[in-house]
């Protein structure tokens, strides 16, 4: 399907419109009617773009589109944006049109609901219509009385003073398919889908994000399925004479057969009322989602999710930048399991799989153009995706947001799984058999930190499972045991046990369940860690474990506002980790890379602190940017954009990191050569 752009830069060739300049003041000519506006009007826009769609996609002639047209029996300056007439001399209008800027508030829009149908009825049109970037409503006046709203609205106008469509989208019809939409149009229908979801306060920002997962969920199945044949229409969209509550109970009924193919993501009904979903699905219906690329999908989503879980949320969200950075230090390969027990959104996995997805391209550089590499390609991330990623994480909302995150990055959805990481691991592999002790050949994780797990509230000798909990000490050294209180495993290795806690903190017991889930000897985790377990000395019991089942590769020392800027203001450390085997031990001379990252490539306020060189730029076209911090480069790729008319700028729409750059690559070279790094 041609997008808006096309359809007002074939105007602006043939010359139905043009841009003119008046002084310093650039304006719109619609050249048949001759009428002038400001064209850094962000309406203005709004109404070009449509006056394109009239001509090229509904083919009305543009000599019968009048432009700013004054209403009578309304106040002498009230007029309708655009109306389509049925004749020459433009005396039967057929269309009255209201334009509105995209992103336009749910009340905004219900005003020129009126506003529109208003003119309409002063004029005597048949057809009335809202447009407000991608979001629009049509409605028709055949047979209806005046202050119909609900039960004449339209899929579409008609094609030249047709008959409207029952659908607007058709699966692989040229001219009338979704099409796939840029990162700005992506954020704005994001916007407008949280906005009209949080409906002023009424929902809390948790709840109506994780409405909005069900209903993305749903509109990509929908795009995917795979029994829609050819001409068919997509369900997810608003039919001519629909109601807002037949939208609504079509959607239901979708989201219906989803909870019953995917139990385990969607435990709740869809709790959303039926204007609220029918507006929602007027933001969605022409956006692709299955065909946008990546990155485009990435970024938008990725910054919407990381302005949504800051503040209260933050203990949610790891930074992209310490994310990628595990990744990077790591290097997984597409034969490796990986798990994050406490995956949150799904951050780790997500920049694996894009690790993943880096590398099919090195493999397969031609697979854009040559079919049989586009197979092995794909077979190289997908299988991984499917088959090599998984998650755990407690909260349900965030269990169903991975889960979306992963779907919209192309699957791997159904090796997330909603359970407590720290439950009996007999209890985990339940869920999901793969999930067993020994498995995994790396652990990424951000552990929740500062909860307290409690053996009377767990009960079921819940806590027992855990070593490390004769590990703890009130004092530096704990209680000494005496020799019959020692099995032979702690005498041998001369542990300090002491009596088992009642309760362990989160982070504590996590340190042991990454050690269950990896394999011994290969096994390796990054894991973030509060300071107080790599310093105080009431744990010095915990650090002596951890040096019994792994070897320290590396800790990186992070800035005391690492994790402020999502209201988490613990000073934390990366620590990397290899488990050992059972009769392994370490020498005491082994060499550990050590290093404090102060510029991690924003501040305490979340503002960008990256050192940037261009490497390239063409003026209001594109640019390329390398961006630089402690822990790695960036190669960030701009496009410029004039969504924002009155603040044009640069938008980015890709970002990759630049391997053997940073810390990492000072860790590849202490990895090779360890003694060049002592004094």
């Amino acid at each position: 399907m041609a997008s808006i752009d096309d359809y007002l830069e074939k105007a602006l060739r043939e010359g139905h419109v043009q841009i003119i300049l008046k002084g310093k003041t650039e304006r719109i000519l619609y050249v048949a009617s001759g009428h002038t506006e400001k064209w850094s009007d962000p309406e203005e826009k709004v109404r070009a773009a449509f006056y394109a769609e009239l001509i090229y996609k509904y083919g009305y002639k543009p000599q019968r589109i009048g432009v700013e047209v004054t209403v009578p029996r309304r106040t002498p300056s009230d007029s309708a944006d655009l109306v389509v007439y049925e004749d020459d001399g433009l005396t039967k209008p057929f269309i009255v049109i209201e334009n509105k800027k995209d992103g336009v508030s749910d009340s905004e829009f219900n005003q020129a609901i009126e506003q529109a149908c208003g003119n309409r009825a002063s004029l005597g049109a048949i057809y009335s219509g809202i447009v407000a970037g991608s979001t629009r409503r049509f409605l028709n006046f055949t047979g209806t009385g005046a202050q119909e709203r609900k039960r004449n609205i339209v899929a579409d106008l008609p094609v030249n003073y047709g008959k409207p469509p029952a659908y607007r989208y058709y699966k692989g019809e040229t001219g009338k398919d979704i099409a796939a939409v840029s990162r700005e149009e992506l954020r704005s229908a994001i916007r407008k889908c949280h906005q009209t979801l949080w409906e002023g306060g009424k929902r809390s920002p948790i709840v109506a994000f994780g409405e909005f997962c069900k209903i993305v969920f749903v509109k990509i199945r929908d795009e995917t399925d795979r029994t829609r044949l050819k001409g068919k229409p997509y369900a997810f969209q608003r039919g001519t004479d629909d109601t807002d509550e037949d939208l609504a109970t079509r959607i239901q009924q979708l989201y219906d057969e989803e909870k019953k193919r995917e139990p385990d993501v969607f435990t709740d009904k869809l709790n959303v009322e039926a204007s609220v979903l029918a507006r929602v699905v007027e933001h969605l219906e022409s956006i692709c989602l299955s065909r946008t690329d990546l990155d485009t999908k990435g970024v938008a989503f990725e910054e919407f999710m990381g302005g949504f879980f800051k503040g209260d949320f933050g203990q949610y969200f790891t930074p992209r930048e310490l994310i990628a950075f595990c990744v990077q230090m790591l290097d997984p390969s597409p034969d490796e399991w990986i798990i994050d027990p406490a995956c949150g959104s799904g951050g780790f996995l997500l920049y694996a799989l894009d690790h993943i997805r880096t590398q099919a391209d090195a493999a397969y550089p031609h697979h854009a153009s040559d079919p049989h590499e586009a197979r092995e390609h794909f077979r190289y991330w997908h299988d991984f995706a499917e088959k090599n990623l998984y998650g755990l994480e407690i909260n349900d909302e965030l269990t169903r947001v991975a889960k979306m995150n992963m779907i919209i990055h192309d699957d791997g959805h159904t090796n997330v799984i909603g359970h407590d990481a720290l439950d009996f691991m007999s209890a985990i592999s339940g869920k999901k058999r793969e999930l067993k002790p020994n498995a995994f050949d790396m652990v990424l994780t951000n552990p929740p930190f500062g909860s307290v797990v409690k053996e009377a509230e767990k009960g079921n000798n819940y806590l027992d499972q855990y070593d490390l909990r004769r590990y703890l000490g009130k004092a530096t050294t704990g209680t000494e045991p005496d020799e019959e209180s020692m099995s032979e495993q702690d005498a041998k290795r001369g542990a300090k046990t002491v009596k088992a806690r009642a309760s362990v903190k989160t982070e504590i017991l996590f340190l042991e369940r990454v050690w269950h889930f990896l394999k011994p000897g290969t096994g390796r985790v990054a894991i973030v860690l509060p300071d107080g377990i790599l310093t105080n000395s009431s744990l010095q019991g915990v650090r002596d474990w951890l040096l019994e089942k792994f070897q320290l590769l590396a800790v990186v020392s992070l800035p005391q506002f690492a994790f402020s800027h999502y209201d988490a203001g613990v000073k934390a450390s990366i620590v990397f980790l290899r488990k050992l085997n059972d009769s392994e031990t370490v020498a005491d001379d082994t060499p550990i890379f050590m290093a404090l990252a102060e510029n991690i490539g924003y501040d305490a306020t979340g503002r960008k602190t990256f050192a940037i060189n261009v490497e390239a730029e063409t003026p209001e076209k594109e640019k390329i940017e390398r961006q630089a911090s402690d822990l790695f480069e960036y190669r960030v790729y701009y496009e410029w954009s004039t969504a924002n008319p009155k603040k044009p700028g640069w938008s980015e729409y890709r970002r990759e990191v630049l391997p053997g750059t940073g810390l990492v690559a000072e860790y590849r070279a202490f990895c090779k050569e360890p003694e060049r790094f002592f004094v």
